[in-house]
C-alpha cells in the first residue's frame, strides 16, 4: 500500500521571532481599542506563560493529528477490502501509479469516485489511451484551408518611414508542420519605404517600381509540397480574377526555402504596398 509517512514529532521550538510576534499581537489588540487599553492589558498574559502553554498544546496537537490520520487509514483499508477480489487488486495497482498524494484522504476520495461511477478503474482519467493524429490538409483548396495565421508584426517604420507587414503562418500538408513567414520587398534595391516629411504615403513614390513577397518556408517537406504553399499564397495575395495570369519564379534553399513570388507588376493594385489584404 502506497503511503506517505507522517513526519517524526518534534518538540515545540521557542524562538525570538515567535516571542516578538506574540508581543506585537498583544500591542495591536491594545491599539485597536485605545479607550480600553488598560483593561485589555490586565487580561493579557506574559510571553513566558504563552511559550509554556504552547509547549503543552503542541504535544497534544501532534498526538491528535496522528490519531486522526491513522483512523482515516483504517477506514480506507476497510473500504478497500470490502471490494470484490479482482476489483480490489485493480484498485491497489491503480493506487500505486495514480498521481494523487499518498494520503488516506486521497485514497478515500478515489474509492468514493469509483463507487459512484465517476472513475473507471480499468480506464482511469489520468492515463490517455487514445491515438493522437495530426491535423493535416494534404490537398487543400485554398490557402486559408491549409495554413493558419499565428503571428503578425510590423518591420521598420518610424517618423519618416512606412513599416512593412510580416506575417507568420503554420500548417501541415501531410509530411510535417510547416511555418511560413512573409514579408514585402521592393523590386528596386535603391528604393525604400522612407518618405519625406512633407509627403503623405499615398502621394509619395514608395514602391513605384513594384514589390514582391518574400515567403520563407521552414520545415521538412518535398519540393512538390513546397511549391504548393507558394502557389496557394500567390492566389491568396494576388487573385488573378479579370487580370493577366502570373508566372512565379522560385529560389529554393535546401535547408530554408525562400520562394520569391514575382509576378506581373502592372496587374497588381498600386496601393498594394504591403500584405494588407491579410
Amino acid at each position: 500500500m502506497r503511503f506517505r509517512p507522517w513526519p517524526k514529532p518534534e518538540p515545540y521550538r521557542d524562538t525570538s521571532r515567535k516571542r516578538a510576534a506574540f508581543k506585537r499581537k498583544q500591542r495591536l489588540e491594545r491599539e485597536a481599542l485605545p479607550l480600553f487599553a488598560e483593561m485589555i492589558a490586565e487580561r493579557q498574559h506574559g510571553v513566558d506563560e504563552e511559550m509554556a502553554r504552547r509547549h503543552v498544546w503542541w504535544e497534544e496537537r501532534e498526538h491528535e493529528q496522528r490519531s486522526q490520520r491513522a483512523a482515516r487509514w483504517r477506514k480506507a483499508r476497510n473500504r478497500l477490502f470490502e471490494l470484490p477480489g479482482r476489483l480490489r487488486r485493480t484498485v491497489r495497482d491503480l493506487w500505486r501509479t495514480c498521481p494523487y498524494p499518498a494520503d488516506p484522504t486521497c485514497l478515500l476520495d478515489l474509492l468514493h469516485q469509483i463507487a459512484i461511477g465517476r472513475v473507471d478503474p480499468h480506464r482511469p482519467p489520468w492515463i490517455f489511451d487514445g491515438k493522437l493524429t495530426a491535423r493535416t490538409t494534404p490537398d487543400p483548396a485554398s490557402f486559408d484551408e491549409a495554413f493558419r495565421q499565428i503571428g503578425h508584426r510590423k518591420i521598420g517604420g518610424g517618423p519618416k518611414a512606412t513599416s512593412a507587414d510580416e506575417f507568420l503562418f503554420c500548417g501541415d500538408l501531410g509530411s510535417g508542420i510547416l511555418f511560413l513567414r512573409t514579408r514585402v520587398r521592393l523590386n528596386n534595391p535603391h528604393e525604400s519605404f522612407y518618405t519625406s516629411s512633407g509627403h503623405r504615403l499615398r502621394d509619395s513614390h514608395v514602391g513605384r517600381d513594384g514589390h514582391w513577397v518574400d515567403l520563407e518556408v521552414r520545415g521538412e517537406c518535398s519540393d512538390a509540397s513546397l511549391r504548393m504553399p507558394t502557389r496557394a499564397a500567390s492566389k491568396y495575395w494576388w487573385p488573378p480574377a479579370g487580370r493577366a495570369s502570373h508566372e512565379f519564379a522560385f529560389d529554393l534553399d535546401p535547408e530554408i526555402a525562400h520562394p520569391r513570388l514575382c509576378g506581373n507588376q502592372a496587374s497588381r493594385p498600386r496601393t498594394h504596398s504591403g500584405i494588407h489584404s491579410l
